[in-house]
């Protein structure tokens, strides 16, 4: 089927075709390295079906790309499209009982793969842009790889990248590599970074003044040389503000993204009567030609999937492009003839970028595959010749989402219901909701709400999807109408019950993205709370402000942001929530510490949202005496009344403690706090409220910390009072239990020869001797040597101040008084 020399002149795979059949009938794989413009995904399918009397299926990453390749390859056989050569992609197949080369997405692959692993009919497939590394293409070439290594031998596999770098790929295929030299025009590199500030990316937005520089800088590529300018843009929504940027130029403007007709696709690769500008996504970067380029404009942008696991939220976010990428694009202007590239950025800024683009499986929602591989028998993908095994976290996350849509079960095997949530060929969620809502609103309702769900970004105008699903269906594109009745058919279309428009479109939404319900914090506000417990705004000004109820399409969440920005949503009521949500319904009692004191009730929740809140009258004792201990570790012991007593008994025993050691308590807050429910017991079971606290009796809840002997000796070794020579029995005071003090008039420790000692005689009082008003006047532990050199200047100081009290002058043997001397003496 090769062509003719003379039809393919100029194209350098041609040279590498001999040897990339030996290494084929040698062993059976071969990874082939190309760049963009060398002919290999045209000519290398059409040789190796010289080689094979069975099909060879050639597998691309985008529906466009494969289209393209078919009609490039039929055209160089002088026939149409479904006769030798053909292509299948996702609502559209063109073959034919003659086709030996089939051009697929690989996404098709894949399903193919699951239904037949066999491959019957086909000898060999080739897999191109392997470098691209989308979910899809990685599990082709897992699934391929496995095929040949368990089931046929004999299947021929070429791996096609147009970047060198395939050390990783041949490593997984245990492949030699091949590789072919472009013989390319010179590119001519302009950096043109806007002169102003521009607002750097959040999400999907684009900051318009970058838009209106990209369209300027196209002005100046037409003014600057000839030929057609291949403009490159993240998304559709950009390719339409930048067309619109560029009337009265006296060219054609044509758009080329994913979510055009095919027609409209492969009009945009042919060549037009007049001068061209092609406003195109990360798409054009490789497997296609635009004929005719010049010049590229490339904004320095890709809108790429970005799941944030924690909260719940996936989106295409718009990032900058890779160094590798910025290669691709720029290569596209010398295809043909020299050419130039403007970029719309600077070199410092060229050098900062990374060097390539992180694979699909590294930052995306892996839902679709985790299902695949459950589908395939490796749930968690071990043993697979993945080329980046999938983060564990992320494939957690993405299990346990297929569980809770019932597509496979405990031990990871998929289920029935998951392989008709498969079938359906769009991610699981879409299908879970386009099967459960057709039954409430109607097959085709529902069918139209999934396929808008499933754009990058569904052209709205606002926030409001109900919106933008009635201005769908009244200006519909053809690629949503075939959409929609490829959904369709999976489906019957009989509904339930007659919602309105609103609810609908809110159930079907809601099926999807359970965890997103979201309900307003306050009437009339733009702040909600999704049940997934992430914390959302409406935009300033959203018309859906003040509505209580939201289904949630697409949200996210600007690093460092404390909340999530609801990009998409539909107004619904509590009623529609709930059935939606129904899985994330529960009813729990709560008994706890909450706002200061112990609440017991009743609460129905959508996941994190409060939905009914009831007192509870008979709560469990054990729950609420939890939640008194909870209270006191949160707040302290301040909540119980300290008496004098029990203040001065604490004491006493920290410096039993502090003295002998175990095995008498510790008393310390935290100590106490750890053993609250020990030696509060019974008070504690009494409690029902922070009140009841404060009516501890917490002297004799203390003495439940002292076993037997300690119990009995506690009065002996740290006794609450001492008498002294006087008669008086006085409290001493252990506050410090390095220092227990005794504070005594001087007339009452008259004939006392030393200071009495504590803890089994091992720690004497410290004494502070007050005048007969009871004001300090010394502090001792030494009172022999007080008597003798300390005293006589507080005798000369104070008895004639006090001259009713007795001042001896030999205090030792004296005798104690608490009472004057008699007057006259």
């Amino acid at each position: 089927m090769l062509p003719p020399p003379e039809t393919t002149v100029g194209l350098p795979v041609r040279t590498v075709l001999p040897a990339l059949g030996a290494g084929i009938e040698r062993a059976g794989v071969v990874v082939l390295v190309a760049p963009p413009g060398t002919g290999k995904t045209t000519l290398v399918p059409l040789a190796l079906a010289d080689r094979v009397p069975g099909r060879v299926v050639v597998a691309e990453p985008r529906r466009v790309a494969a289209r393209a390749a078919a009609r490039w390859m039929a055209s160089l056989l002088g026939e149409r499209v479904g006769d030798r050569v053909g292509f299948a992609v996702r609502g559209e197949r063109r073959v034919g009982p003659a086709t030996r080369v089939e051009v697929v997405t690989t996404g098709v692959l894949v399903r193919r793969l699951q239904r037949d692993p066999e491959l019957a009919g086909v000898d060999a497939v080739i897999l191109d842009e392997c470098h691209e590394r989308h979910l899809d293409s990685d599990l082709a070439l897992a699934f391929v790889a496995e095929v040949r290594a368990t089931l046929r031998p004999d299947l021929r596999l070429v791996a096609m990248s147009a970047t060198a770098d395939t050390r990783r790929l041949a490593q997984v295929l245990d492949a030699a590599v091949i590789e072919a030299h472009a013989a390319t025009y010179p590119v001519e590199v302009h950096w043109c970074p806007p002169a102003g500030r521009v607002e750097p990316t959040h999400g999907p937005r684009v900051d318009p003044r970058l838009l209106d520089h990209v369209a300027a800088t196209v002005r100046r590529a037409l003014a600057d040389g000839p030929g057609d300018v291949l403009v490159f843009l993240p998304g559709a929504r950009e390719l339409t503000t930048v067309a619109g940027r560029l009337t009265g130029l006296g060219v054609d403007v044509v758009t080329l993204h994913g979510r055009q007709t095919g027609a409209n696709q492969d009009a945009a690769l042919r060549p037009g009567p007049r001068r061209r500008v092609v406003l195109a996504t990360s798409i054009a970067e490789s497997s296609l030609t635009v004929p005719g380029v010049r010049a590229v404009v490339d904004s320095g942008l890709s809108r790429v999937p970005r799941t944030d696991h924690a909260r719940g939220l996936d989106a295409l976010v718009t990032v900058a492009v890779s160094r590798a990428s910025a290669a691709q694009r720029a290569g596209r202007a010398g295809r043909e003839a020299p050419g130039r590239v403007y970029r719309c950025w600077s070199p410092a800024q060229h050098e900062r970028l990374p060097a390539r683009a992180e694979p699909e499986i590294a930052t995306a929602d892996l839902t679709g595959l985790a299902l695949e591989l459950a589908l395939w028998g490796h749930p968690d993908g071990a043993g697979l010749a993945l080329p980046d095994p999938p983060p564990a976290g992320a494939l957690r996350v993405a299990q346990d989402t297929l569980r809770a849509l019932g597509a496979i079960d405990a031990e990871g095997r998929v289920t029935e219901r998951g392989r008709a949530i498969a079938a359906a060929g769009t991610h699981p969620r879409l299908a879970r909701a386009l099967l459960d809502g057709a039954a409430a609103v109607g097959g085709v309702r529902a069918a139209e709400v999934v396929a808008l769900l499933a754009e990058d970004a569904p052209a709205t105008g606002g926030d409001d999807l109900v919106a933008a699903w009635r201005g769908r269906r009244k200006d519909a594109p053809a690629a949503w109408r075939q959409e929609v009745q490829r959904l369709s058919r999976m489906v019957p279309d009989r509904a339930a019950t007659s919602l309105p428009d609103d609810q609908a479109v809110g159930l079907v939404v809601g099926l999807a993205y359970p965890e997103r319900l979201a309900r307003a914090r306050r009437s009339g506000g733009t702040a909600y709370l999704m049940a997934g417990g992430t914390a959302a705004d409406l935009a300033p000004g959203s018309g859906l402000a003040g509505t209580p109820w939201l289904a949630v399409a697409d949200a996210d969440r600007t690093p460092g942001a404390p909340t999530a920005r609801i990009r998409l949503a539909v107004p619904v009521d509590e009623g529609t929530a709930r059935r939606a949500g129904a899985a994330l319904v529960s009813q729990t009692t709560e008994v706890g510490w909450i706002d200061g004191d112990v609440v017991a009730r009743r609460i129905d929740r959508l996941g994190a949202i409060t939905l009914v809140e009831r007192a509870l009258t008979d709560p469990d004792p054990e729950l609420v005496r939890s939640a008194l201990l909870d209270g006191l570790r949160r707040e302290g012991l301040r909540l119980l009344t300290w008496s004098r007593e029990a203040v001065a008994l604490r004491d006493r025993l920290a410096f039993c403690r502090w003295t002998l050691g175990e095995p008498w308590p510790d008393v310390s807050d935290a100590a106490l706090l750890a053993r609250a429910g020990t030696w509060l017991g019974p008070e504690l079971g009494r409690a029902r409220h922070r009140a009841d606290l404060g009516r501890v009796a917490v002297e004799v809840a203390l003495r439940r910390l002292l076993a037997w002997p300690e119990a009995a000796r506690l009065d002996q070794v740290a006794p609450e009072r001492i008498e002294v020579p006087s008669g008086s029995r006085i409290r001493v005071d252990y506050t410090d239990p390095a220092a227990p003090a005794l504070a005594v008039k001087v007339q009452e420790v008259f004939g006392w020869p030393e200071v009495p000692r504590l803890a089994d005689g091992r720690v004497p009082v410290v004494l502070r001797l007050l005048s007969p008003a009871g004001r300090p006047t010394a502090v001792t532990q030494d009172l022999g040597s007080f008597w003798k050199s300390g005293y006589p200047q507080v005798r000369a100081e104070l008895r004639g101040r006090y001259p009713r009290h007795p001042w001896p002058d030999d205090p030792a043997a004296a005798t104690a008084t608490r009472r004057t001397s008699p007057r006259g003496r």
